[in-house]
Parts: structure tokens; sequence; C-alpha cells
């Protein structure tokens, strides 16, 4: 497995993100040669060094002849469906088209049918977002992690005129992920950008294993307070550790005068609201109350809204908030088939390494009330069609 780490200091945009892949490794004439698979013309690409602040990489630029005509979402989304790319390099940038469009489609108050970009425009963005997903697979990279994004102020000029930054698509792009106030005023997050690692980014801080190799694809800013770069650290397969680790948060508050019923509710109320984990913990408290200590692990960019979720439907009044690491193996889900019914099972991997495999208790439970047969027995039943039904040591497919 091989993870890019994108850090996002001075912003992304769809050609910083390629130009940073060809700093990478990425092979420019295997990327054209893809590319061309596309019923597009009128464009070339364009790649050279370039420095910002002191600081060398790869500017990529891609020239698109004016003209004026337009093209539909839907049409650009039949296109890549009809075109002979790899299976997963159309869907990941289909994918992409469809998160952008809708976000079109909402900032116009349109159906996404309606919408439709600009000929330059919409050259511009096939190139970007199909090129996108074409370096990830010709790079051979499986995970993308990201630092919060740097949200710019002021006003931006196009097609439709002057318009805030950011710019409302990316704000409807990036809905729930993790932001930060840049203070810049010039445009660092374009919807392209914002689509590629709303898509496909987990968000968090650098992992914590030994460093890989260092990339940095050049934007077209010339700014004062930062070098106009996206910097990105490719960790190869073999330095990851057996684990894999990510970035989680941890809230934690304590509560004395609740019932049983409470407790159990809030549980229910925070997993539904995507919590990782939770649970309590019995403590003894001031005043010789017993107590329950509330763990709940969070997604980072989750964490205000499960936290807010505590204070509304409990009797805290604060709750503690803690930024960590959490190793964890790697899990795949599986489908298997009994003669009482399907039912899903995960797998377990460290690296390359199968471990073991839990079936799913709510299939289990389904399969044993349907059948009369004890919950054990089926589970036994699940664990042995797993064995006999999949190929445990085949590391790089989802058996879904």
């Amino acid at each position: 497995m091989k993870t890019l780490y994108l850090d996002t200091f001075s912003g992304i945009s769809g050609d910083m993100f390629l130009g940073l892949l060809v700093d990478l490794g990425l092979d420019l004439q295997q990327l054209e040669t893809e590319l061309a698979k596309l019923p597009i013309s009128g464009y070339r690409l364009e790649t050279r060094r370039e420095q910002r602040h002191g600081i060398a990489g790869c500017r990529l630029q891609v020239h698109c002849e004016e003209t004026h005509h337009h093209r539909h979402w839907s049409g650009i989304d039949r296109m890549l469906a009809d075109s002979e790319l790899a299976p997963l390099t159309k869907q990941r940038a289909r994918n992409f088209f469809r998160r952008l469009g809708e976000a079109e489609a909402k900032v116009h108050g349109i159906n996404i049918d309606k919408v439709h970009f600009h000929e330059v425009g919409a050259v511009d963005a096939i190139v970007d977002l199909t090129g996108a997903a074409i370096g990830l697979e010709l790079l051979g990279i499986d995970r993308i992690l990201c630092s919060p994004l740097p949200f710019s102020r002021g006003m931006s000029r196009c097609a439709h005129g002057m318009l805030p930054l950011p710019a409302p698509a990316t704000l409807e792009i990036l809905g729930g992920k993790p932001v930060v106030d840049s203070g810049c005023e010039k445009e660092l997050v374009t919807p392209t950008g914002a689509t590629i690692v709303a898509e496909l980014a987990e968000f968090g801080a650098f992992p914590a294993r030994p460093l890989g190799r260092v990339g940095y694809g050049v934007g077209g800013w010339e700014l004062e307070d930062r070098p106009n770069l996206l910097r990105g650290i490719l960790y190869e397969e073999d330095t990851l550790a057996e684990t894999l680790s990510d970035r989680i948060t941890l809230l934690e508050t304590h509560i004395d005068d609740s019932t049983a019923e409470e407790l159990g509710d809030l549980l229910e109320q925070l997993f539904a609201a995507g919590a990782l984990d939770a649970g309590y913990s019995p403590l003894q408290m001031k005043k010789n109350r017993p107590g329950q200590r509330l763990t709940v692990v969070s997604n980072p960019e989750r964490a205000p809204e499960l936290a807010g979720l505590i204070l509304r439907q409990s009797s805290a009044i604060g709750v503690r908030s803690s930024s960590c690491e959490r190793y964890i193996l790697e899990r795949r889900s599986a489908t298997v088939t009994t003669k009482w019914g399907s039912a899903r099972v995960k797998l377990i991997y460290a690296g390359n390494e199968f471990l073991r495999l839990t079936p799913e208790y709510e299939d289990c439970r389904l399969l044993a009330r349907s059948s009369g047969l004890a919950l054990h027995q089926i589970y036994h039943q699940v664990e042995a069609a797993a064995q006999a039904q999949l190929d445990l040591s085949n590391t790089g497919e989802n058996h879904d």
C-alpha cells in the first residue's frame, strides 16, 4: 500500500495536484496516453520546473483553445463511462465530476443534469480530475491523507462575475471537512482541488512513521506570506509499518445523574452520528457519588458535532477533547453464502499477512432467527464458508 500525505499549507488546485504527482514520479507521457482515450481536443499539457520562495517543484499547466461551447455534466459523465480508461480510474473520475456537479447544482439552484461548464473550464476540469484519477492509479497510491485546508478571503472574478472566496462551489464540496482561515486574499483552494480531497482523502496530521519521498506541485500565484506550493509525501509500501495509523479525537466527560436508559440512548445517538467507538466505564466522583466516564472515539472533523450532541442529550456541562494517533489493522469486507443465506465478514490484515476474520453480528443474528439455530452455530458456519469461498491470501482486492 502506498500512502500520499498532502500538506496543503498553500491550498490545492487540480493542476497543483497533477504537478505534485509528476514531481513524485508520474510519467507525463503515460498520463498523456491515458488522457488521449477521451474524445477531447484543443488542449496541451506543459510542465516545467519553477520556484516559489526558493523551493523548486513541478508547474503543470493545461493550455486550452478558446471556444464558446459548453459541456453539460451529464455529457461528461457519459463520456467517462464510455471511455476505455481502467475501471478504477473511470469510476474515480466519474465520482469527481458527480461531486463537483452536485455542488454546482446546489449553488445555482438547478438540477445536476442542467449543470454546464464553459468549454475552456470544462476541458481544464476534465484534464485535472481525470488526470488525477489516472495519476493515482499509475503511481499505485491507495490512500490519501490531508491537512486542514486554508480558506481565503476576498473576491474572485469568474464567468458568472465577481464571487466571494472561498468559491460557493468549494464551500459545498468541503462541507464537514476541517478548514482554517489563511488570511490570504487569493484563491488557494479551487473547486477541482477541493473535489479531489473531499472524494478521496482522510484529514489529519503527519503520519507518525519514517518520511517518504517529498514532492511539490507549483501553483500560479506569487504570494508574499507563503510559497504557492502543494507539498506531498509519498510513503512507499516498504516504509510502512504492518499496522496503519491515523489521527483521531478522543472526547471524554463524567456523568453522575443520568439513568441507565438515558445513557444507553446517548450511545445509540453517538453511533448514529458517526462515532467510531464509544463506551462507559465506572468511576467514583466527588462527594463519593458513583458515576460513569463516557469516552468517544471520533474522526477529527466530526468531533465538534459529537461533543455538541453529548452536551445537548446528557447532563454533562463540559466535554474534554484531545487529539492522538491510533494504530489500526487493515479491515476489508466480503460476503459469503451459507445454506441459510448470505452474511458479511470482516477480514483483518497486518500488511500482507491475513490474521483473522470476524462474521458480522447483525447478519448472523438474522440467520440464527430465520434458521432456528443457535447464534454460535451460525458463527461457525459463516467462518467455515469464508475459509472455503475466499482467497484469504489475496491482499490486493476488496472481496465485496
